[in-house]
């Protein structure tokens, strides 16, 4: 797949979030000279009701799909003046099989944070915590409030106190590299600086419990190290960004997090298990997915040729 030309995906359902991130989606599409895939999925609900004198009442759908296409096409209204080549897809169906499915050829999928509840609202919500542990491609989850501000302005960075750059967090993992990559490639188009955050908890507390004394000092220092590893294979991939890597004191949520009120887009990469138990991301990226203040990149470990230099030690 040439992810250059490759859509970018979009899941509405009609709540201010999805069209939030319709609206980023979009304008992605449009820095990316991508087309836009607005998709809209629901299951018709399985219900019955009786009593004495009826039977069991069947579910009509017409009203349901006369709905859904009302939404997607008060979708493609609101995204029109963007410019940018824009198909759309209803589908009966699971919302997160749907999109997982979409996924595979997609060079991004983009949600909202959460969706609206109800018959239609299943498309978000849990879908946007579901759907990154397994898809193919990046997953932008764009806030309630980011969204908001998408709508009604162009460029919200310039409107609030946002530095122009890209963080993402690294651990020094496979999954964490791919994020990075992914991370310089989105520094690179934006034309914005990238930072690499690994988050340390502070060596304040008591550590008397340790069965030999740690000189936290030595070991911050190879952390360090580790870092500045990953960030010289990283620069010698993307020598036009401007990288930087930092070791900061902290849970990696709450630094991320952090960083999300201050940068246009923050990357993490997943660390779901596999098969039915791994529906669930890891703790990270589950923490920054619910708390983000602005766009968040969910990034799954893609095979990457970029992968094969990148030293043993980096972070």
């Amino acid at each position: 797949m040439d992810t250059r030309t490759a859509e970018i995906v979009v899941g509405v359902d009609g709540s201010e979030q999805s069209m939030g991130a319709l609206h980023w989606a979009a304008r992605e599409a449009r820095r990316r000279g991508a087309p836009l895939h607005v998709v809209t999925a629901y299951s018709v609900p399985m219900f019955g009701g009786s009593t004495f004198d009826v039977g069991y009442a069947a579910f009509d759908d017409t009203a349901m799909n006369r709905a859904v296409e009302d939404l997607v096409g008060e979708a493609r209204r609101r995204v029109a003046e963007l410019d940018v080549g824009v198909r759309s897809t209803v589908q009966a169906g699971d919302p997160s099989g749907v999109l997982l499915e979409l996924s595979e050829d997609a060079q991004l999928l983009v949600l909202g944070s959460r969706g609206r509840g109800g018959l239609i609202g299943r498309l978000l919500g849990s879908v946007s915590t579901a759907v990154p542990a397994h898809a193919h491609c990046p997953v932008g989850i764009v806030p309630l409030q980011w969204g908001r501000e998408y709508q009604l302005h162009e460029n919200v960075s310039r409107r609030q106190s946002f530095v122009d750059g890209v963080t993402v967090g690294s651990d020094g993992s496979e999954q964490a590299s791919s994020a990075m990559l992914w991370a310089a490639e989105e520094a690179e188009q934006l034309g914005v600086p990238l930072t690499v955050v690994c988050a340390a908890p502070s060596d304040s507390g008591s550590s008397a419990w340790l069965p030999s004394p740690v000189d936290f000092d030595n070991l911050r220092g190879e952390i360090q190290a580790a870092i500045d590893a990953g960030v010289r294979w990283l620069r010698g991939h993307f020598p036009n960004v401007d990288i930087t890597g930092e070791l900061v004191d902290g849970s990696p949520i709450q630094v991320l997090v952090e960083r999300s009120a201050q940068n246009q887009l923050v990357v993490t990469g997943t660390r779901g298990r596999g098969g039915f138990a791994g529906m669930l991301l890891g703790s990270t990226s589950q923490g920054v997915l619910h708390n983000s203040a602005g766009p968040a990149m969910i990034v799954p470990c893609i095979r990457d040729p970029r992968l094969s230099d990148r030293p043993d030690v980096a972070i």
